[in-house]
């Protein structure tokens, strides 16, 4: 009997193993032929044909708008895209030389001195809540805040404060930074927005109350997708949670663009598609269009792509129902941060 039960039990791990395994492998080639047929450069190429260019011709002259992981890549051609239609913008930089450098050549490229640096290290909780303190004691209402700053490791690391590093920066530091920003968002209103910056990656990648990757052997790229479905699910989350702040809620993809992030992190993907990468400008459109467009023409809590509104799942990929598990994953990073309720 005992021999029986053991055998069974060996039988269903096994047959879990291998739908996983098949699982997994579906959701890897369905996101490669998606990618492959969308988030290119000629992809964009032919998606703006039906782009309206009115749409980004918008001045936002008197917007507060502050712009994280802005000296390179996506997070520097929003940070320019906004000044060069007059916002003010605040652009949080881990690095104070990088940030100054790419802060005045936004100046000089745009003619807009209302470019200010903030030195923040997203990747930890206690350096972004004196950064939300500086700034709060500003009193300057913030009209959009774009949640870019993004991170790959493909080693398993952990911050000063205990946390892997991916997790820190990708989905505990948007998280706070967003939650300590909130009182300067609701100041804005009813026209305040938040932008985060997700990647078509998380489509491979359901939630998982895993966020840092306790389980299995480590996976860099897979913690990111994890990290990238979080913040999708965190936007549905603070769209419902504060939709009667005058607060909306975005996330978005940027396509496969050729940033120093991607090369620095993947570099054999960046080598493979090389001349087939969006520009960090192609990838920031999308938050541009999002940062300018009236709040009727957008879905809260959307998922963007293209200026258009885009799928959150792909098909056959079993990661619908795990978005169930935001409320659980919500305490876990309050409780992480140490944020008041």
């Amino acid at each position: 009997m005992v021999t029986a039960t053991l055998h069974f039990e060996i039988h269903v791990h096994s047959v879990r193993s291998l739908s996983m395994f098949l699982l997994k492998t579906w959701r890897a080639t369905a996101f490669g032929v998606y990618g492959y047929l969308n988030f290119t450069k000629s992809a964009f190429m032919e998606h703006s044909k039906k782009f309206n260019p009115e749409d980004t011709q918008a001045r936002i002259d008197g917007k507060n708008c502050v712009v994280t992981g802005a000296n390179s890549g996506i997070g520097y051609a929003t940070a320019e895209g906004l000044a060069s239609r007059g916002a003010t913008v605040y652009m949080v930089c881990r690095s104070k030389e990088r940030g100054e450098a790419a802060l005045s050549q936004i100046q000089s490229t745009t003619g807009n001195q209302k470019v200010h640096l903030e030195v923040c290290d997203l990747s930890s909780v206690s350096d972004i809540k004196s950064f939300a303190s500086r700034f709060s004691s500003k009193n300057v209402p913030v009209h959009v805040l774009v949640n870019n700053a993004g991170f790959l490791e493909n080693e398993q690391m952990t911050t000063s404060e205990g946390f892997e590093q991916n997790f820190a920066v990708n989905v505990l530091g948007t998280y706070s930074m967003t939650e300590l920003m909130m009182p300067l968002l609701e100041n804005a209103a009813p026209d305040a927005r938040v932008i985060t910056v997700s990647s078509g990656g998380m489509y491979t990648a359901p939630l998982t109350t895993d966020l840092q990757f306790s389980k299995g052997k480590f996976n860099g790229v897979e913690q990111y997708a994890r990290n990238k479905r979080v913040q999708v699910a965190l936007t549905e989350n603070w769209a419902e949670m504060y939709k009667d702040k005058g607060i909306s809620f975005y996330s978005m993809h940027p396509g496969w663009a050729a940033t120093p992030g991607v090369a620095n992190s993947l570099p054999d993907f960046n080598k493979s598609l090389s001349g087939k990468l969006r520009t960090s400008e192609e990838g920031a459109d999308t938050v541009i269009w999002l940062a300018l467009q009236p709040k009727e023409k957008l879905t809260p809590g959307a998922f963007y792509f293209d200026r258009a509104e885009a799928p959150k799942h792909l098909m056959f990929s079993a990661t619908r129902g795990s978005h169930s598990l935001i409320n659980n994953i919500v305490e876990d990073l309050r409780s992480m941060s140490r944020l008041s309720s």
